[in-house]
């Protein structure tokens, strides 16, 4: 039971904190009057719909795999950026045409974008 005590004490103090902060926020906070605007819900600077699901443009969803398309190069290129030397130094410059043909791959998805006008607001 010696092993846990500094786990239970830890627990305290966060249940405790976050208890206090509460009531201290309860306590110190302003009362104003309810007013219809300000119970409305706000989300992303957008008026909220009637609606039960607004419908999004596709361009949304197009620009947001090109997000994760570029998000995931970083992925790989930030390991292949650390190991670089010790690879090269043992396995000679295979590494560098490896990174460059994913990198081409992903020029020509890009360009591709572009060329879909994925990335023009306009429309």
């Amino acid at each position: 039971m010696k092993e846990y005590l500094p786990i239970f004490l830890q627990v305290i103090v966060a249940i405790g904190f976050a208890a206090g902060a509460l009531i201290t926020s309860v306590i110190l906070g302003k009362a104003t009057k309810k007013n219809a605007t300000k119970d409305t819900a706000y989300e992303c600077g957008m008026i909220a719909s009637p609606e039960a699901q607004p419908r999004f443009s596709v361009k949304f969803y197009l620009v947001a795999m090109l997000f994760i398309l570029f998000d995931i190069e970083i992925v790989f290129m930030y390991p292949w950026a650390v190991i670089y030397r010790d690879y090269i130094a043992h396995h000679g410059a295979g590494i560098f045409w490896y990174m460059l043909s994913f990198v081409g791959v992903l020029t020509v998805g890009y360009v591709y974008a572009i060329m879909k006008g994925a990335l023009d607001w306009k429309r």
